[in-house]
């Protein structure tokens, strides 16, 4: 499953307030890399590795790679993807961030 096919497979009434989630679900997949989203579990913490690298629509497209054990919901996981997303951001640098994530070059930049 790619994070595109993570994101619409929720409920998004349960993350109506969530602008990173809103974002997600309006950009188009760019189909620009092969990298896959790791996934993990540390100390009973699910942790998101290889989530930076690319433009927003790179990320979209990215495979995640659960370990089908882990008994890991869709929700928890892209919980999970949110906040590894927005981590150590303020609002304000995020507003920033987000609303010129789609300008390709920066993208590539940044991350």
């Amino acid at each position: 499953m790619t994070l595109r096919e993570l994101v619409n497979s929720v409920d998004s009434e349960q993350y109506s307030d969530n602008a990173l989630y809103q974002k997600l679900s309006e950009t188009k997949p760019e189909y620009g890399s092969s990298r896959h989203i790791q996934v993990n579990v540390v100390d009973g913490n699910i942790a998101i590795t290889n989530l930076h690298v690319g433009s927003l629509g790179d990320i979209l497209s990215y495979p995640i790679d659960v370990n089908p054990d882990w008994n890991i919901s869709k929700v928890q996981l892209l919980d999970a993807i949110l906040d590894e997303l927005a981590n150590g951001i303020t609002e304000s640098e995020a507003s920033d961030f987000w609303s010129d994530f789609d300008n390709l070059q920066k993208a590539k930049i940044i991350r």
